[in-house]
C-alpha cells in the first residue's frame, strides 16, 4: 500500500469536515470515543487475522468493525435510537462483512449532489483525483455535478469547468456516468438569461439556485416576483427540475431565506415542477429531534411544516436531498434516525434522494457503507411512526427515487455503467484498491474562513 501504510486513517470518517458552506463543528466526547474504539478494533482484529493494519481497514471487515465501534460509542453514551445493524462477526468474517456492508449485486447509486473540486493529490490533477474518489474507491454509479454559489464573474468553478470533467468521463467511454447542473441566482443580473445558454450549449439536466444568496448579502423566496419569473423560465425551457440548497445556513446573512417555508407554497403553485431540497433544510448546530407542530423549530421541520401547511401531501413534487446532511448525521446515530424517519413519513419514500456533497468529503463510500448498516431503532419507529430501512426503501433512497426524478431507467444505465471503461479499470484497481480515506473540506473555523475569502462556497 502506498497511502496511509500505517493505517492512521480509518475507513468510516468521522471529523469535522465541511462543505465549506457550514463552519466546522468540533466532534463530541462520543464521537472522539467512537475514533478511539475503532482504531483499537481495527489494531486488535488485523493482529487476528494476521495482517497489516492498513490492510485490515481497506477490507470489508475493516468498514464493519468500524460501524461496531461506532455503536459500541454511542450506547455508552445513551444513544440507542439509530445504529447500524452490523452484526458482530462480520469484524474477522470477510464474505458476511461484504454482505452487510458491501454492494448488493443489482444496486444502483445515483448521487445527484456532487462537486468537483480542482484539488492535486500528489502528481495526480483534479480530474483524476475525481475520478478516482467517486468511481473507483466509492460504488457510485452515476453523480450531477452541482455548484457553489457565486457571482457572475467570480466562480470558483465554471459550467466550461464541470463540462471539462464530464467530458473526461465520457473519453472513458462513461458515457451516462455524469450529469450537470446549471448555476442560478434569478436575484442576480443576467443569470435568468443565461438559462437558455446553460440548456442548449451545455445540456443541463436540472437548476441549481440558493434562496439565501443574493446581491448586497439578500436572498430571494421562491414565492418572490423573481422566483416565480425562475420557476416560469424553466418550465418553458422545458428543464422541470430544481434544485434549492435550504438548511446549512450562511451565518446569519439573510437567514430566513435559507429556510423552507416557501417550498410547500411553490410546489402547489406548480405541481408539474419537481424541487428537490438539497440539505432538507438541516442546520448543523441544531439536534433533529421528532416533529413538532407546536415548537416552530428550525431545521428539517421548517421544510415538514411547509408542506404540511399547503396541504403538499408524501410522494408529490418535494424531494428531500441528503448532501451533507446524512454525512454529519453519520456522527449521531440517533439524530440520523429522527431525520431520516421525519424525511421518510412527511416526504414519502420516493422522495427521499441520496447525496454526498462529495468530493468536499473525500470518496463518498464511507457514507454509502454507513447508510447500507443504518438502521432506525424499533422503539423510536413505534413511537413516532418512523419506518425499518429495508432492502427495498434503502434501494430506492440510493438510486431508484434519483432516476425517477431525471427521468432515468436505473437498469439501464446500470448495464451501460458495467461494462464501460471506467468499469473495467476499476475492476483491475481492486485487485489492489488503495483507498486515502481522506477529506478536502475545511475543518476549522479558520479554513473555513479562507475559503470564504477564495470565494470557494
Amino acid at each position: 500500500m502506498s497511502t496511509d501504510p500505517h493505517g492512521t486513517r480509518l475507513p468510516i470518517k468521522l471529523d469535522t469536515t465541511s462543505n465549506g458552506e457550514f463552519v466546522p463543528v468540533p466532534l463530541t466526547s462520543a464521537n472522539r470515543e467512537a475514533n478511539r474504539r475503532a482504531h483499537e478494533a481495527a489494531a486488535r482484529n488485523a493482529r487476528w487475522l494476521d495482517i497489516s493494519k492498513r490492510d485490515f481497514l481497506v477490507s470489508a471487515c475493516g468498514a464493519a468493525s468500524t460501524l461496531l465501534a461506532f455503536n459500541a460509542a454511542n450506547a455508552a453514551a445513551g444513544k440507542t435510537g439509530g445504529f447500524f445493524d452490523v452484526a458482530a462477526d462480520a469484524a474477522l468474517d470477510r464474505q458476511l462483512a461484504r454482505v452487510q456492508v458491501g454492494a448488493a449485486k443489482d444496486e444502483f447509486i445515483f448521487d445527484v449532489q456532487g462537486h468537483f473540486i480542482d484539488t492535486p493529490k500528489g502528481n495526480a490533477k483534479g480530474p483524476e483525483v475525481f475520478i478516482k474518489d467517486v468511481f473507483m474507491d466509492s460504488d457510485t454509479d452515476m453523480m450531477v455535478l452541482s455548484f457553489v454559489p457565486s457571482t457572475r464573474d467570480a466562480e470558483p468553478v465554471t459550467i466550461q469547468a464541470a463540462d471539462a470533467v464530464r467530458r473526461i468521463v465520457e473519453k472513458l467511454e462513461g458515457t451516462h456516468r455524469l450529469l450537470l447542473h446549471g448555476r442560478v441566482n434569478p436575484n442576480q443580473a443576467g443569470d435568468l438569461e443565461t438559462m437558455d445558454e446553460l440548456k442548449e450549449r451545455w445540456g443541463v439536466s436540472a437548476w441549481k439556485t440558493y434562496t439565501q444568496y443574493g446581491p448586497g448579502g439578500r436572498g430571494y423566496f421562491l414565492t418572490d416576483d423573481v422566483g416565480v419569473r425562475f420557476v416560469e423560465k424553466a418550465r418553458a425551457l422545458g428543464v422541470k427540475v430544481i434544485c434549492i440548497h435550504k438548511g446549512l445556513p450562511f451565518g446569519q446573512r439573510s437567514y430566513e431565506h435559507s429556510q423552507c417555508s416557501d417550498i410547500g407554497p411553490i410546489a402547489k403553485r406548480f405541481p408539474d415542477v419537481k424541487f428537490l431540497i438539497y440539505h432538507s433544510g438541516f442546520v448543523s448546530s441544531l439536534a433533529e429531534q421528532p416533529y413538532d407542530p407546536d415548537a416552530k423549530r428550525d431545521g428539517i421541520d421548517t421544510l415538514i411544516r411547509s408542506l404540511l401547511e399547503s396541504g403538499v401531501k408524501p410522494g408529490s413534487n418535494v424531494y428531500a436531498e441528503l448532501g451533507s446532511t446524512w454525512r454529519f448525521l453519520m456522527r449521531d446515530p440517533e439524530q440520523a434516525a429522527h431525520a431520516m424517519g421525519k424525511l421518510i413519513r412527511y416526504c414519502g419514500e420516493d422522495n427521499v434522494l441520496w447525496g454526498t456533497d462529495s468530493i468536499w468529503y473525500g470518496s463518498p463510500q464511507d457514507q454509502i457503507q454507513a447508510f447500507r448498516a443504518f438502521q432506525i431503532a424499533p422503539a423510536l419507529r413505534a413511537k413516532h411512526g418512523y419506518p425499518e430501512i429495508t432492502p427495498a426503501l434503502r434501494a430506492k433512497i440510493f438510486g431508484l427515487n434519483g432516476a425517477r426524478v431525471y427521468g432515468l431507467s436505473a437498469a439501464e444505465v446500470k448495464k451501460f455503467a458495467g461494462r464501460d471503461r471506467v468499469a473495467r479499470e476499476k475492476a483491475a484497481y481492486l485487485e489492489r484498491p488503495d483507498p486515502h480515506f481522506m477529506t478536502y473540506g475545511p475543518k476549522t473555523r479558520r479554513e473555513f474562513l479562507s475559503l470564504l475569502e477564495r470565494g470557494g462556497a
